[in-house]
């Protein structure tokens, strides 16, 4: 099932950069914000119950864990927990792109 509805993501993305004027950086930003209002519905947690991996990992799952951890902040640590939340829920998943991102780009040249 990861297979299967990560692919999807990723189809409906191409699509969407294929068929329409849209930029790499709309569907970015649209797949986070579809993410985070699919998750406060209620509706993406089962989607990642159901495919793990394939729902968490693309850019859609990181504005889920947004959403979700904001909620969980919101419902400890009350009005703060709206600043905290989703820097808590998303911080490993940041972290872990720029030490990745500055590790490459010290082992090779970039084009450009």
């Amino acid at each position: 099932m990861a297979f299967l509805i990560g692919g999807l993501i990723c189809v409906i993305g191409q699509f969407l950069m294929d068929l329409t004027p849209l930029t790499p950086a709309h569907i970015l930003v649209l797949f986070v914000v579809l993410g985070a209002v699919l998750s406060g519905f209620g509706l993406y947690q089962p989607l990642i119950d159901m495919a793990g991996a394939g729902a968490s990992v693309p850019l859609t799952g990181f504005g889920h864990a947004l959403v979700t951890g904001t909620i969980e902040d919101v419902d400890k640590h009350g009005f703060w927990g709206i600043f905290s939340g989703g820097l808590r829920a998303s911080a490993t998943g940041v972290m872990a792109a720029v030490i990745f991102g500055f590790t490459m780009s010290v082992l090779f040249n970039p084009k450009g």
